[in-house]
């Protein structure tokens, strides 16, 4: 069993300052205006006046290339971003690199270093993972309702705000400037809209712009808010939960034939299923798992952000349950792992794993297999996966616009093929709510890259 298993409720554990990571910075927030100031003024005096007897042109290309570096530093102060030491000391590198290359008469990288001193000055700081937080965060994730989603806040590449009575949290991470929050808050809903406010000027106190990808219906007023220095985010639909209602799922029905006859074909095959804690496989199950999640490409669980966990098959994250398809011959066929919230009552899909060879319907079948095992504890909800712009694929009479929109989705094929992904959900018939991205529509290009990069750019590759 391991640490992260043993868990104490958050009322009777001592909260860690949620600004504890930003102190040293912030002690250097006033020392870092004054020497970024005096930088700047240095370099535009060593400018103006080091070329006072030089070409007209030459003289000018200075003075604009220090009124660049101003401005830069002008867009962070008015962005409040801290300077911190490593502000400082990236600036007086450029510094030190434009007296020289001025001095050995390399004008053209000389301009570009004074630049770069204001852009060094205003780097967004960036978040960093803190494995630690999920202590306090697992019993939140075990505590929301309604939102099948919430496992997923457990992804190592997050950190986390907790509201001031710790009853609250977000997972996010900055990229770019931005703090890309991934989906809901977790914990007490009646904390949603302080903690929101709180985690909103908690991040303009750091300079970063704030952006939400795969928001549920519940929270995306709250983002939008823009009463009392709210957030104020704009939102965009952009796909739909595929979340089935646990107690009363079943097959029958013509709309379930597809369906059922894919269960039906793995029946006859002779696929066994199996429902067990990740926690508890031995070492053996484990590496026939892996080799399983190796011959799909998911072993490393490389991407991802809002909507998936990593660590496959360590055990270290509590709540979660695999379901293990073999075939005929006793060899693992396929497996599913999902994540549970509100005490079990909440089920989610995390990632599916099939042999390329593995016989048809194995997939229907462990999500099938699975409902009615959650069915058995209580479950209400159980979330397949997230169906990308259904209502782009469901449209047969596309016109220009969305046919654009259609292919240009097609391009990602590579990364993920949301086309075959719906195709597999809509035989389940469980469409539920929609998920947001949500953004400042001044920040719209930078947010849209942070998210993107988030979610599709590869992690550093880990085993457990």
């Amino acid at each position: 069993m391991t640490d992260l298993e043993h868990i104490e409720p958050v009322a009777q554990q001592v909260l860690p300052s949620r600004d504890a990571s930003d102190a040293g910075g912030r002690r250097w927030v006033w020392t870092g205006d004054a020497a970024a100031v005096a930088v700047l003024v240095i370099a535009a005096l060593i400018t103006v006046y080091s070329h006072r007897l030089t070409e007209r042109h030459v003289e000018r290309a200075w003075i604009f290339a220090s009124v660049a570096a101003l401005i830069l530093l002008g867009r962070g102060i008015r962005l409040r971003r801290p300077f911190t030491a490593r502000h400082v000391g990236l600036a007086a590198v450029g510094l030190v690199v434009a007296i020289a290359a001025d001095a050995t008469h390399f004008g053209l990288i000389g301009f570009v270093a004074t630049v770069l001193v204001g852009f060094a000055l205003v780097l967004p700081a960036p978040s960093r993972p803190d494995p630690a937080m999920l202590h306090f965060i697992i019993p939140l994730v075990d505590e929301t309702p309604d939102d099948p989603l919430a496992p997923f806040v457990l992804h190592s590449r997050k950190s986390y705000f907790l509201n001031a009575a710790g009853t609250a949290a977000v997972g996010y991470r900055t990229r770019f400037g931005i703090a890309v929050v991934g989906g809901d808050p977790v914990g007490d809903t009646s904390a949603f809209a302080s903690l929101i406010g709180e985690f909103t000027a908690f991040c303009r106190g750091n300079g970063w712009r704030v952006a939400v990808l795969g928001a549920g219906e519940r929270c995306r007023d709250l983002w939008a808010d823009r009463s009392g220095g709210g957030p104020g985010l704009r939102s965009v639909a952009f796909g739909r939960e595929v979340v089935l209602d646990v107690q009363n799922f079943h097959l029958n029905g013509r709309q379930f034939r597809n369906l059922r006859q894919a269960v039906n074909r793995s029946h006859n095959a002779g696929v066994t299923t199996e429902v067990l804690a990740e926690a508890d496989i031995d070492e053996p199950l484990r590496r026939e798992l892996l080799a399983v999640a190796d011959a799909v490409d998911r072993g490393d669980q490389r991407r991802g952000f809002s909507m998936i966990l990593d660590r496959l098959l360590t055990g270290e994250i509590p709540g979660l349950w695999l379901v293990i398809a073999r075939d005929r011959k006793g060899a693992v066929a396929g497996f599913q792992r999902y994540g549970t919230a509100d005490g079990g009552r909440e089920v989610s899909l995390d990632v599916p794993c099939r042999r390329p060879d593995a016989p048809n319907g194995t997939d229907e079948r462990m999500a099938v297999d699975m409902v009615a095992w959650a069915r058995q504890r209580g479950a209400v909800h159980l979330s397949l996966s997230f169906a990308a712009f259904p209502e782009l694929f469901d449209d047969a009479a596309r016109g220009r616009v969305r046919q654009a929109l259609y292919r240009l989705v097609h391009l990602g094929d590579g990364l993920l093929e949301l086309e075959s992904l719906y195709t597999f959900l809509r035989k389940f018939h469980g469409l539920g709510q929609h998920r947001y991205v949500l953004f400042k529509r001044r920040a719209f290009i930078p947010s849209l890259a942070a998210m993107l990069s988030l979610e599709f750019g590869p992690h550093r590759r880990r085993r457990g």
